[in-house]
């Protein structure tokens, strides 16, 4: 462990499962800095500046869905929620609360080291803009441009499929929500529904995966959203 590598905030009321935490991440390339209320955990993510918070939504002094918001209201540091909480609408409400990705306990180890690498790639990229390919496999999408080819193809998509598409692309590796979708890719003011969504999906679905049946690049969090695999 060093000074460079990346700190993180671990915000989590149980004592065990902070221990497993701390000896998981620290024998591998990160520092860790620990809270165990919501109030801890402001104050530690002003001062020490994290690179990633895991984040419990069962805090002894508030619900770690309005902590999420509370966060995003100034820092864009990636939010991991790590929680027992397994209902649908508790994964829809944090990752529309600002949370980037959402595991369920009990969880693997090295799932959890996945998504941590996945989120802090996607913060350091951001931090980067003005890449305008991007390549996911055999797809590339040409932002500027708005081309995609896959294995070297070009495959012909309608603006909103590319839409849709440059947007998972942003946030591949990530699970993004029906309304994240709908706001983001339709816009705010749009009177387009969640099934709108999943048409245009089965459609692009259709003109990038192999076997748009079992598909492996879009994948959908059932009740949630889509993920597009890295």
């Amino acid at each position: 462990m060093s000074a460079h590598d990346p700190l993180v905030l671990v915000v989590e009321d149980e004592p065990q499962m902070r221990r497993f935490l701390r000896a998981a991440l620290t024998s591998r390339p990160f520092r860790i800095v620990e809270a165990s209320t919501a109030s801890e955990a402001v104050l530690a993510a002003t001062s020490h500046n994290p690179e990633l918070i895991l984040l419990d939504l069962g805090l002894p002094d508030g619900d770690g869905i309005e902590l999420t918001r509370r966060l995003r209201e100034w820092s864009a540091v990636p939010i991991i929620v790590v929680s027992a909480r397994g209902r649908e609408s508790d994964k829809v409400e944090a990752l529309d609360a600002g949370a980037d990705d959402y595991l369920t306990k009990p969880f693997g180890l090295d799932e959890l080291l996945a998504r941590m690498r996945v989120a802090l790639r996607h913060a350091r990229d951001s931090s980067h803009p003005g890449q305008p390919v991007i390549e996911i496999g055999a797809l590339k999408i040409d932002l500027d441009r708005r081309e995609v080819t896959k294995d070297g193809n070009p495959v012909k998509l309608t603006p909103i499929e590319f839409r849709l598409l440059a947007y998972l692309a942003r946030h591949a590796g990530r699970v993004v929500t029906h309304a994240q979708i709908l706001r983001e890719v339709w816009g705010g003011s749009s009177s387009a529904l969640p099934h709108h969504v999943r048409v245009h999906m089965a459609d692009l679905r259709a003109k990038i995966e192999d076997d748009p049946a079992r598909p492996r690049l879009l994948t959908t969090e059932l009740g949630v959203g889509y993920r597009l695999r890295e």
